[in-house]
């Protein structure tokens, strides 16, 4: 480890060790935001990146956006940037890839401190706003080198990869965590879809509607049924369909129909024999003279 922190000689650590090595220590500050930067320490390559970000804070607030709060969790592991409300981890900077920490002498509500990137492999400055515990901020990362150092040489170096092998654990549950989130979402936005407009089941036979029937649950009568003709087994056309005259002899149910005259005496009683017998002659008279 690249030991980037020397203990200021007018100013005693703040914390116990056990606060920093057990626990953390936590802070509240206003988040400019980060940006790259070509040198992994110096004091003009942090005073350039807070100069840079000041003006974009100026830009966003002309904007009408507020500067983003956020919680530093300080140890002698990294120093962790997580949203106050929610506390979700929005960076986790270890501890053995921050290079260089300062506070700004002409603005005493500015500190930063600089990390390379676990994936690009850049440097990045981080760059924060505090009212009252800027320099203490500082500090308090000092102290976290000073321990996590001493562990180093106590530990022969094996301390040190045990944490980044821890790290590289952390990082790679976040991103599982972040995967698990999205897949959540997508089922829950699956299952409103099928809510709104829910899908047959595959193999669903879709069934013609019934015909209608009458009160006694029988199809109406047709008295003109359309015949199909069906193509013969051949492939030739099926012949023509003839279509008699109608008998009319008979009436629709294939019965001869009622004529009173042709029937026999015995079918009537003698009143309505005579009325008929009387109406017979008059036809017979009528159809003599014509």
């Amino acid at each position: 480890m690249n030991r980037a922190f020397n203990r200021k000689k007018d100013k005693s650590w703040m914390h116990t060790p056990d606060a920093l090595a057990k626990h953390y220590i936590p802070y509240n500050a206003k988040f400019l935001g980060n940006t790259e930067v070509d040198q992994p320490k110096g004091t003009e390559i942090v005073k350039e990146a807070v100069r840079k970000l000041k003006f974009q804070r100026h830009i966003k607030k002309s904007e009408g956006q507020k500067t983003q709060k956020v919680e530093l969790q300080i140890s002698i592991y990294g120093v962790k940037i997580l949203d106050p409300k929610t506390k979700d981890v929005q960076y986790n900077c270890q501890l053995h890839r921050i290079s260089f920490c300062a506070d700004d002498k002409t603005d005493k509500r500015i500190f930063t401190f600089i990390c390379k990137d676990s994936e690009s492999n850049k440097h990045l400055c981080y760059v924060f706003d505090s009212e009252k515990c800027a320099e203490e901020v500082t500090l308090t990362i000092g102290q976290a080198f000073d321990l996590a150092y001493k562990k180093f040489l106590e530990s022969g170096g094996k301390d040190v990869e045990t944490r980044k092998q821890i790290g590289t654990l952390q990082k790679r549950i976040q991103e599982l965590e972040t995967e698990n989130s999205g897949l959540k979402k997508q089922l829950w936005e699956l299952e409103e879809q099928l809510m709104i407009a829910p899908v047959p089941p595959a193999g669903s036979i879709s069934l013609k509607p019934p015909m209608s029937t009458d009160v006694f649950d029988m199809v109406p009568f047709s008295a003109v049924t359309p015949l199909v003709p069906i193509p013969a087994s051949n492939g030739t056309p099926p012949p023509p369909t003839t279509t008699s005259p109608p008998d009319m002899s008979k009436d629709l149910f294939g019965a001869e129909p009622f004529d009173p005259f042709t029937c026999g005496q015995a079918d009537f009683p003698p009143d309505i024999q005579s009325r008929l017998d009387e109406m017979q002659r008059q036809r017979w008279r009528g159809s003599k003279w014509d």
